[in-house]
């Protein structure tokens, strides 16, 4: 008897979601809260975070791999997260839709509920479940924090509270966020914010796939 060969899934009736590395195990948890078996994930390395102008040319590379693999319906899970209109620029070209807002921050909160709080947050420092668990890999050992504490008034000194989005209950990250706004001289903020508009875009995303 011969033997059945599995057979790839059509690419045409699937959605690719290119995402911030720092983003990735959010967009998963709604994937799996709203059932989108169709939706496929794909990352840029998170430390993009801290080198915005590689977003652009990597995101151009990123889409031209998966349209070369049959991907027909693209959405990216970013906002324009600091390149000045650059990554605007390489959607447009490819006609692919991103997360609206400046910023993860911005969106996680809701762009309404953001557009409330961002003058008032001018000077706040913003971290999400994702920067709390990486808080030493990110920002201590990166700055040199870790050795040489005094640098935290360089870093921070124009600062005056930390807020904690947070995407999750989870009182070790709430611990995080706390210890490193002490740690920074901040005042604490937490905000909870689930996974605000990212579940909303992602699931009209899905549909249009």
């Amino acid at each position: 008897m011969a033997r059945m060969q599995k057979t790839k899934p059509n690419q045409d009736d699937r959605l690719l979601v290119i995402a911030c590395g720092m983003i990735a195990r959010e967009v998963l948890a709604v994937k799996e809260q709203l059932k989108l078996d169709h939706l496929d994930l794909t990352c840029l390395p998170a430390e993009f975070h801290f080198y915005p102008d590689r977003i652009a040319p990597a995101m151009d590379k990123a889409i031209e791999k998966a349209k070369a693999d049959g991907y027909q319906n693209i959405f990216v899970g970013y906002a324009d997260c600091g390149t000045g209109g650059l990554l605007d620029r390489v959607l447009e070209k490819h006609g692919v839709e991103r997360m609206a807002g400046p910023h993860c921050f911005a969106f996680y909160q809701g762009m309404d509920a953001y557009a409330k709080v961002a003058d008032d947050d001018m000077m706040s420092f913003y971290m999400t479940d994702f920067l709390c668990r990486q808080f030493d890999a990110f920002f201590m050992k990166p700055l040199g924090l870790d050795k040489h504490p005094e640098l935290i008034k360089d870093y921070f000194g124009n600062y005056e509270k930390l807020v904690y989005i947070a995407q999750t209950n989870d009182p070790e990250l709430d611990k995080v966020a706390e210890k490193a706004a002490k740690l920074l001289g901040l005042v604490y903020e937490r905000r909870s914010t689930g996974y605000g508009d990212l579940t909303a875009e992602l699931a009209q995303a899905a549909a249009h796939a």
